[in-house]
């Protein structure tokens, strides 16, 4: 009888087995996720800015379910979004979030050709229905994302870039996209790994997926020698390394850019990572932008610390904490201590430098099962960055704007300077570019995710991160037009600012240059003491709802399954602008020569009249004539405070002084749909930097 029961209960496990492997292989799915046609009507020519030199604002950074990541992001299991495609992305921008421009960028790991024709197909619909060329209501871009994450191997890792085409029309668009290895990670795993998502998914839509990723798995590597464009167009083209990814772009031909993003963010960054060793891959004329603020996090500041050091031996060791920052080492020792009978004996003093040592030894991540009963509270914000507006989680130090912009050296000690312009976008994995401009939902506006249940041991990276996400930011441009090519020579020319999501309207000159009136962006040559000047003003406040013409163009219910309910819908009445920050940073003249004192955070503060009306002030470097060396400066515009979702990642509750009593991240039991994680802090826009040079 026993032996009945359990060959039974083994028939029916195989049958289970073999059931989930049928969905996830994709034996039971079919062709999914096709776009369908975008809506087939500009915004009305009224919602539309007309001027010869204006403020445009896009998003060049948006993800659908072509990306497998996003795809996992959007089940049921996650956030239970649904499919989206490119068309989506492009009826979203024109009529939820109202940009005036925006690019797709999926990963260009998994996407396949059919999915590749896809997506130029819907890029050239979107644009096809923008109204006059020469006056469109939105300019629509494409490309794709080249992600290079070699976390075990910090000289080697070079991070994640987009690469966005100026052109989209037949015969000037690659024939495929150029990944960084031959086969997406997320495409590998065993199909009864993906067949268990039908245990929340509907299975035809596990089956739909697994069709995808064994169709992504299907596609051959192009043969290596063979010129970029003399390959066919169905296999998957791969470049290891920056320098080979431009010598293939360079190969097509057509104007491009490629924009890194997410440095900072240490999720998917080698937590050692240091921009200097990918100097001698930088190529300006490619990389002229640099994506600084998205939805991922705030990647401009340098805080020098490290999560562990290393002796002259390669023995690893904990390093002090900073003013901002704890190593999870110096917080494992803190905790041991607080658990001893006497914290003062010394027999309490060996177990903290043991639990130091056996920490820094196990890693950042992996050092905290070594103290399985602390809970995350416990751990103190240990590993994030503190006092920092929106901050990328596990922060990587060595990877940030001001740490980039300040270097002049490669790591062979050669001259070398990377010279960016900065913007924000959003890295949207929902289909839903420019997705800022409300904070109501942040299901549907961030990559927030929905975990259930408690984590297999006390701490989880990914749950953590979970409440570093943000509904994302911002590029404007100053362009002369609407049209593609005045957006593009404005990107170009670096002729660009980052916002946090809020549109504020942004200026930054220098008002002495040689040939006059230099805007921020530019590259000027001058002996004498330069003079500036900063304007600004705050935001439109939103109004709730939909503007008639997005209900009247998308009908209610797509208004509601797409755009949350809410559009970008701007009132009459201007935010106030409360403070203008300068930051000056003087590159490297040595290659010794520390970075840290380089970088002067706030050297100046400009305190506004937060009245609505704007703010303007003026400046100069007195210092600058005299030092005789190169130096770079750039306002960070600061709006009054206001409740945003991830104000404060770690939901501190404070005491009187401002000290974090107890942390609450906006995770697990509290990650519920209704709880949109807001806190009051301060938007933010960052100019690009004007760019001085001693010298005639």
């Amino acid at each position: 009888m026993i032996k009945k029961v359990l060959l039974g209960l083994a028939a029916l496990l195989l049958l289970i087995f073999c059931w989930l492997h049928a969905l996830g292989s994709g034996w039971l799915g079919g062709e999914p996720w096709q776009s369908a046609p975008v809506v087939q009507e500009p915004r009305p020519a009224d919602t539309v800015a007309d001027a010869t030199q204006q403020i445009l604002f896009g998003d060049l950074h948006t993800h659908t379910n072509y990306s497998i990541d996003a795809y996992l992001f959007n089940t049921a299991l996650m956030k239970d979004v649904g499919v989206t495609t490119p068309a989506d992305a492009c009826d979203f921008a024109r009529y939820c979030s109202a940009l005036d421009f925006w690019s797709i960028n999926d990963h260009a790991e998994g996407l396949t050709p059919r999915v590749w024709a896809d997506t130029v197909d819907a890029i050239r619909q979107c644009n096809a229905v923008a109204g006059d060329p020469a006056h469109p209501d939105m300019v629509s871009f494409v490309g794709w994302e080249w992600s290079n994450s070699e976390r075990d191997d910090a000289p080697s890792h070079y991070g994640h870039k987009n690469v966005i085409f100026r052109t989209w029309e037949e015969g000037q668009t690659p024939r495929r996209p150029i990944a960084s290895r031959d086969q997406y990670i997320l495409a590998q795993a065993p199909a009864f790994v993906y067949g268990l998502m039908s245990l929340a998914e509907e299975p035809g839509a596990v089956a739909d997926f697994g069709w995808y990723a064994a169709e992504s798995r299907g596609v051959a590597a192009c043969p290596e020698g063979v010129r970029t464009t003399d390959l066919p167009a169905d296999c998957r083209e791969v470049a290891l390394t920056p320098t080979a990814l431009y010598r293939k772009l360079d190969e097509w031909g057509y104007d491009s850019m490629v924009i890194p993003h997410g440095l900072a963010w240490g999720t998917t960054n080698h937590l050692d990572a240091d921009f200097r060793n990918q100097l001698d891959e930088y190529r300006q004329r490619y990389e002229v932008l640099l994506e600084s603020y998205s939805g991922h996090g705030n990647s401009e500041r340098f805080e020098d610390f490290r999560r562990v050091a290393y002796d002259d031996s390669g023995v690893a060791y904990c390093p002090p904490a900073t003013e901002n920052f704890t190593p999870c080492c110096r917080r494992a020792g803190d905790l041991v201590r607080r658990d001893c009978p006497d914290p003062m004996a010394q027999a309490c003093e060996q177990s903290v430098q043991q639990a130091m040592a056996a920490h820094a030894a196990a890693g950042p991540v992996a050092g905290r099962k070594l103290l399985p009963d602390a809970t995350l509270d416990d751990w103190a914000a240990c590993g994030q960055l503190r006092n920092s507006f929106q901050p990328a989680s596990m922060y990587v130090p060595r990877q940030s704007a001001q740490y980039n912009l300040a270097l002049g050296f490669d790591q062979q000690g050669r001259p070398a300077r990377a010279r960016f312009g900065l913007i924000g976008s959003s890295d949207n994995h929902l289909a839903r570019p420019g997705n800022s401009f409300k904070e109501t939902d942040r299901l549907l506006y961030s990559d927030h995710k929905q975990f259930s249940g408690e984590p297999s041991w006390s701490y989880r990276a990914d749950r953590e991160s979970n409440g570093f996400y943000y509904t994302g930011g911002l590029v404007a441009v100053h362009a002369r037009g609407r049209h593609r090519d005045a957006v593009w020579d404005a990107l170009a020319q670096r002729r660009v600012y980052a916002t946090s999501g809020d549109r504020m309207l942004v200026w930054f000159d220098l008002l002495n240059g040689p040939a006059g009136e230099a805007p921020m962006g530019s590259e000027v040559a001058m002996q004498e003491t330069p003079k500036f000047r900063v304007r600004a003003l705050g935001a439109l406040e939103q109004q709730p709802g939909c503007p008639d013409y997005a209900v009247a163009a998308l009908g209610r219910e797509r208004i509601a399954s797409l755009c949350g309910g809410e559009c970008y819908r701007p009132g009459n009445r201007r935010k106030a602008i409360t403070r203008i920050e300068i930051v000056r940073i003087r590159p490297q003249v040595s290659a010794a020569e520390p970075v840290a004192p380089l970088i002067e955070h706030r050297w100046r503060v400009f305190t506004c009249a937060a009245d609505g009306e704007g703010c303007e002030v003026e400046f100069e470097d007195t210092e600058y004539a005299g030092a005789a060396r190169p130096a770079l400066y750039y306002a960070r515009v600061i709006q009054e405070a206001e409740p945003l979702i991830g104000g404060d990642p770690f939901g501190c509750e404070y005491d009187a002084e401002g000290n974090c009593l107890r942390r609450r991240y906006c995770i697990d039991e509290v990650a519920t749909a209704d709880n949109n994680c807001l806190a009051r802090a301060e938007p933010r826009a960052w100019t690009s930097p004007i760019y001085l040079e001693p010298g005639g």
